[in-house]
C-alpha cells in the first residue's frame, strides 16, 4: 500500500537529505509529490538532487513540467540539465523558459498543430496521429486562413472519417496574448468554461494552448493568497515549513497587532473603577468585541470582492456603506436581543441586558461602517484592502466597542 502524499511531503520538508527520500518513490509517485510540495521545498529538493538524477526526473515530465522544474534550478544547472536532453526536448523546454511563469505563456502547451481552412479531414487526421505517435499526446488543431487564427477544430469532428474540407467544421477559439498575467487568463477562461485558450505572440501567430486544468494551480494560488492576506500571514508561508521560518514570517504582524490590541486595553483602563465596582462587565466584554470583529470581517470580505471586481469604489460607496450599517444595526437588534435575555435571565440584571443590546447594535454599526469604509480608502489610496484593512477595522470595533459598551454601564448602571 503507498504511503499517503500528505506523509511524504512532511518528510521531505523535514528530511536533511530529502533526494534519498525522492529517489526512493516511483516515477509516477515522484512526479504526483513533486508538484504538491511548497516551492521552498522544491527548491530545497533540486538542491539536493544530483545531476543524474534531476536528469532522470526531468526526462519524465512534459515538457511545460519540466520547464517548472528547471525553472527553480540554478542557472548553471538549468544549462548542464538541458544539454543532456533529446534535441526536441531541449528546443520546447529552452523555448517555455524563456517566459515569466506567472505569465500566459508560462502555463502554456506546445502539443498542437497549425492546418489551413482549406484542408480536407483525411490530412488533418493523419497529420494529428503522426503528432500523437511522436509525442504521446493529442494535440490542439488549429486553424488558419494565412496568418489569421480562425478558431479550433474539436477533436471529436476527427473521429468521424470524412474527405470534406474542415473550414465548415471549425469553432471560435478564445485568446490572450503571451505576456498576460495567468490570473487574466483565469478571468478569460471563466467566460469561456470548457474550451481552450490560444496564446499568441506580438504578431498573432500562436505560441501555444492552455487548458483549464492547467489552471488549478493558479486558481489554489488566488485563494490561498486571498486566505493569507486576510490572517497576516507571507505568501511565502507553507504549512511544513519549520519554526524558524514561521516566526520569521510572522511576527511583524503580531507586533502590529499587538500596539492595537494595548490600544484597546488603554480605553478599558479608562473604565477600572467600573468593572472593579460591576464584574459581571467583565465577563461580558470579550462577546461584545468578538460580535463586532466579525461583523467587521464580513463587510470587509463582501467590499473586498465588490472591488476585485469592479462594482463599487469610494466615489460609488456611500449606498454599500448605507447597507452595512443597516444590516448590521438590524443583526445587532437580533443578536442583543439574544445576549439581553441571557443577562437578565442568568444574572439577575435587566440594566446589564439592556446595556449588552444596546451596545451590540451599535458595534455592529460601527463594524458595518467601518468594514466598509476602510477597504475602500485603502484602495482609493492604492493600498492593498485585503492585505491591510484587517488591522485598522478590529482596532475600531475593538477601540469603540469597548469604549460604548463601559461607557454605557457606568451611565446606565450608575457606577
Amino acid at each position: 500500500m503507498s504511503v499517503p502524499s500528505a506523509d511524504v511531503q512532511q518528510e521531505l520538508a523535514a528530511s536533511s537529505t530529502p533526494a534519498a527520500l525522492f529517489r526512493e518513490l516511483s516515477p509516477t509517485r515522484r512526479r504526483e509529490v513533486f508538484f504538491q510540495l511548497p516551492e521552498t521545498v522544491q527548491r530545497a529538493l533540486i538542491e539536493d538532487m544530483s545531476l543524474w538524477n534531476l536528469q532522470q526526473f526531468v526526462r519524465r515530465l512534459d515538457p511545460d513540467e519540466a520547464t517548472d522544474v528547471l525553472g527553480l534550478a540554478p542557472e548553471e544547472t538549468q544549462e548542464t540539465i538541458l544539454q543532456r536532453l533529446d534535441v526536441d526536448r531541449r528546443e520546447k523546454v529552452e523555448f517555455l523558459l524563456e517566459f515569466s511563469p506567472e505569465s500566459a505563456a508560462g502555463l502554456m502547451h506546445l502539443e498542437y498543430i497549425i492546418v489551413d481552412k482549406n484542408r480536407r479531414f483525411d490530412e488533418v487526421a493523419r497529420r494529428v496521429r503522426r503528432q500523437q505517435e511522436r509525442t504521446g499526446e493529442f494535440p490542439t488543431v488549429f486553424v488558419t486562413d494565412g496568418d489569421t487564427l480562425l478558431g479550433e477544430l474539436p477533436g471529436l469532428a476527427l473521429s468521424e472519417q470524412r474527405s470534406e474540407a474542415i473550414v465548415d467544421y471549425v469553432e471560435e477559439v478564445p485568446t490572450v496574448r503571451y505576456d498576460s498575467a495567468d490570473t487574466d487568463v483565469v478571468e478569460v477562461f471563466r467566460a469561456n468554461p470548457e474550451r481552450s485558450v490560444a496564446v499568441l505572440d506580438d504578431d498573432g501567430s500562436i505560441l501555444g494552448v492552455i487548458y483549464a486544468g492547467d489552471l488549478l494551480r493558479v486558481i489554489e494560488e488566488e485563494v490561498s493568497e486571498t486566505l493569507y492576506e486576510f490572517t497576516g500571514v507571507q505568501e511565502e508561508e507553507s504549512v511544513l515549513d519549520g519554526p524558524l521560518a514561521k516566526i520569521r514570517h510572522r511576527y511583524k504582524w503580531l507586533i502590529i497587532n499587538l500596539g492595537t490590541a494595548f490600544l484597546a486595553a488603554a480605553v478599558v483602563g479608562l473604565f477600572e473603577a467600573t468593572i472593579a465596582a460591576f464584574t459581571l462587565l467583565a465577563v461580558y466584554m470579550p462577546v461584545v468585541a468578538g460580535m463586532g470583529g466579525n461583523a467587521g470581517t464580513q463587510s470587509m470580505a463582501v467590499t473586498v470582492r465588490g472591488i476585485a471586481l469592479g462594482q463599487v469604489s469610494i466615489s460609488t460607496g456611500g449606498r454599500v456603506i448605507a447597507n452595512e450599517v443597516v444590516a448590521g444595526a438590524a443583526n445587532g437588534a437580533i443578536t442583543g436581543l439574544l445576549v439581553a435575555v441571557i443577562a437578565s435571565v442568568f444574572n439577575q440584571s435587566p440594566l446589564l441586558g439592556l446595556v449588552l443590546g444596546v451596545s451590540m447594535v451599535l458595534n455592529l454599526v460601527i463594524a458595518g461602517f467601518f468594514g466598509t469604509l476602510i477597504p475602500l480608502l485603502l484602495s482609493r489610496i492604492g493600498k492593498d484592502p485585503a492585505t491591510s484593512a484587517t488591522i485598522f477595522i478590529t482596532t475600531a470595533t475593538d477601540v469603540l466597542g469597548f469604549f460604548i459598551f463601559l461607557g454605557l454601564a457606568k451611565f446606565v448602571l450608575g457606577i
